[in-house]
């Protein structure tokens, strides 16, 4: 067979992002991955019942409108269709409170009584600029910046801990829902930084929503497969490299795998120092998950929590700082921030007989063995009296099984990497082109590299145009 001109190996997305970039520019690829099916953490399986589906890892997508490498494919003519719930977000709170992140900032801000103006005045601006933000925050390492104007605006408030820009809010509703968002760091919310997830994740909700794939994250993969099909693209699944010396020592190669496997694979080839810092790459905490099926909705005590699509449950601003901190110092809090998905009740072609599906995790220590089972469900029942009686069936995965699903999940981390300011920054060495390794012809593309986790293809985007540039 003649050696292709570029090999990529792991088919998440970023790999398949990474191959498709290049096909498009007129290379031959091959695609290998480990598993038996492509798409990392997007894929979708009947985990509990026949003909009920549930996304493995991730779920809701609103990078899937926004990021630049994807935003532009035709993806619905490869059958993948977006599903927006009523409302994109909902943060209960005892005494059946809620706050609600609608599509609009004012109707948001209109919800959140006292703290309406300071709302507006937190996101108002941003979101008056679209995706220009969005676009400066994946492509970090662009010269010249991408949107100077707008990273100049949002730089300064991004730098900051979420719980002092959390502080700004004087309803327990606002601060609540500013720190739902920024916990999806998975980091302690009084570190820098972490203001920077609140407000991108907030701004995505206002200006592309957090939709979802009508049939399953899964689909998000086919449709990138499809095109790659087109493009003559070869994917060999069921096939774990080893070792370099296993691929064709012709055409560039470019591993989504993270620092670790990256070792493992790559060997006595990387020089000692760079070897060296990829050893010392930090993983961030793990996830325990959780799937639901369900004889009926869940019964919130707040009936409006039934109309978004995603939900934070933890209390107050205060609580999920407490909780995420535990994290954060091997501990395991008794009352986890947990992140809910109500997929089944905006898109019907994943459940049958009239059953609903539900979706959820909580932040553990990286390789943590505890059962979070109890724990979780008790953080719904606190929000949602009843929950227990329509459980029909469930499916727990710690962090080992998290790992066996897909080997970039070190330790249950789905975020290929602790996500603290550094180490974006810094991701997985220094360097202004850390898609780049020092041995010829060798390249990253893994969510260890920038702009770091998350379903947007970005570091697959950067990678394959390092090698272009490069040949």
């Amino acid at each position: 067979m003649t050696p292709p001109d570029a090999t990529v190996v792991g088919s998440g997305p970023n790999g398949l992002v990474a191959a498709l970039i290049l096909a498009q520019a007129g290379r031959s690829v091959r695609v290998i991955e480990a598993a038996d099916e492509p798409g990392g953490g997007l894929r979708s399986a009947e985990l509990i019942e026949p003909g009920i589906i549930h996304d493995i890892c991730s779920a809701f997508h609103p990078l899937g409108l926004a990021s630049p490498a994807l935003r532009e494919l035709p993806l619905a003519e490869h059958g993948l269709n977006w599903v927006h719930p009523e409302v994109p977000l909902a943060h209960p709170l005892d005494g059946a409170r809620a706050a609600i992140l609608e599509r609009s900032v004012e109707a948001t801000a209109d919800g959140l009584g006292d703290d309406s103006t300071a709302y507006q005045r937190l996101l108002g601006p941003l979101v008056r600029n679209g995706l220009t933000v969005n676009d400066g925050v994946l492509s970090m390492f662009e010269l010249p910046p991408r949107h100077p104007l707008a990273m100049a605006r949002f730089g300064p408030l991004a730098l900051r801990s979420a719980m002092s820009v959390g502080r700004r809010f004087r309803s327990e509703e606002a601060r609540a829902l500013f720190g739902g968002l920024a916990a999806h760091s998975i980091l302690p919310l009084d570190e820098a930084g972490t203001a920077g997830y609140g407000v991108m994740l907030g701004l995505l909700g206002h200006v592309v929503g957090w939709p979802m794939a009508q049939g399953g994250s899964g689909r998000i993969a086919d449709a990138l497969v499809s095109m790659l099909s087109d493009l003559g693209v070869e994917i060999e699944c069921g096939r774990r490299v080893e070792s370099l010396d296993e691929l064709s020592p012709a055409g560039a190669v470019l591993l989504d795998l993270t620092p670790r496997q990256v070792v493992a694979v790559a060997g006595d080839r990387l020089p000692e120092r760079y070897r060296a810092s990829l050893t010392r790459y930090r993983y961030g905490p793990g996830v325990f998950k959780l799937d639901w099926v369900l004889d009926g909705p869940v019964p919130w005590a707040n009936a409006r929590v039934g109309t978004a699509g995603t939900v934070h449950l933890g209390g107050s601003l205060e609580e999920i700082a407490a909780a995420e901190a535990e994290v954060n110092s091997g501990r395991h809090p008794a009352s986890p921030y947990v992140l809910i998905g109500q997929q089944s009740l905006f898109d019907p072609t994943r459940t049958i007989d009239g059953r609903e599906t539900l979706w959820g995790y909580c932040h553990v220590p990286n390789g943590s063995t505890v059962d979070m089972t109890e724990a979780i469900e008790a953080q719904i029942e606190r929000f949602a009296p009843g929950f227990r009686d329509r459980i029909l069936g469930r499916h727990a995965m710690g962090t080992a099984r998290m790992e066996d699903h897909d080997a970039n999940y070190i330790g249950g981390d789905i975020g290929g990497g602790h996500a603290g300011l550094r180490q974006i920054l810094v991701r997985p060495v220094l360097g202004l082109h850390p898609w780049k390794t020092p041995v010829g012809g060798l390249y990253l593309c893994s969510s260890s590299t920038p702009p770091g986790g998350g379903v947007h293809g970005m570091c697959g985007y950067h990678a394959a145009r390092e090698v272009l540039r490069d040949s």
